[in-house]
């Protein structure tokens, strides 16, 4: 079971989500998407929170509201963290969240301490921990085809993607090859004008005296032409 909660609406559309146990925290952390971001309450047991960000968006563009929606929902579903006052509440993308064999169900490392950032909750503020319960909803989504259908997705972009180029090149490629017969069209066209000139010197020409001298007049010889 997953509960589903809705972030305050100021902020944005945003979706806020946590497992039942441990159990449904182990498949969260397997079947994960990369704009997840995963909180909990630091150096105590909580509840491992999730908030979906939008695409494009990264961990420091989560605005405050965001933040004190996820730290508050952590806090309340920490039974030792609950009770106490000034907890810090710890979170990363959900890509930094190290999973190994030896470690026990739902527990988890980082792969990078920079990439984890903390926020101090001086106490529950019951006014949001109430506005977030009354948004809850329950189920039992399969996690493991929700990813596969987003990894389906990706994978159909990125040949688009591919496509697009091959398209691009092809069509870069036959607007050379235009290119390159215009270039020689236009090198067989001067060839041909300076052959024009050639003809045009006096060795290649025929005075009108020898075309008497030949018994035919410059009109019979239009004419014959005609």
């Amino acid at each position: 079971m997953v509960f589903y909660f809705k972030a305050r609406s100021e902020v944005g559309d945003y979706t806020i989500f946590m497992g039942l146990d441990k159990f449904e925290n182990e498949e969260l952390i397997k079947y994960g998407f990369p704009e997840d971001i995963w909180f909990h309450v630091d150096k105590m047991s909580s509840a491992h929170v999730y908030v979906r960000l939008h695409k494009g968006q990264t961990i420091d563009g989560i605005s405050e509201g965001l933040l004190e929606d996820c730290a508050q929902l952590v806090k309340a579903n920490s039974i030792q963290g609950n009770k106490v006052n000034n907890v810090d509440v710890v979170y990363t993308p959900w890509s930094n969240l190290k999973k190994t064999a030896s470690m026990d169900v739902g527990q988890v490392g980082f792969y990078n301490s920079k990439m984890v950032r903390t926020v101090r909750v001086e106490k529950r503020i019951n006014e949001v921990v109430n506005r977030l319960n009354r948004t809850k909803v329950e189920r039992k989504p399969d996690l493991k085809a929700e990813r596969e259908a987003v990894n389906a997705a990706e994978r159909a972009e990125r040949k688009q993607l591919l496509r697009d180029k091959v398209s691009s090149s092809s069509s870069l490629g036959q607007y050379e090859k235009r290119r390159e017969e215009m270039e020689r069209l236009e090198k067989e066209r001067q060839a041909e004008l300076r052959s024009y000139k050639g003809l045009m010197v006096s060795e290649n020409m025929t005075s009108n005296k020898q075309i008497a001298s030949a018994n035919k007049s410059l009109q019979e010889l239009e004419e014959d032409f005609m």
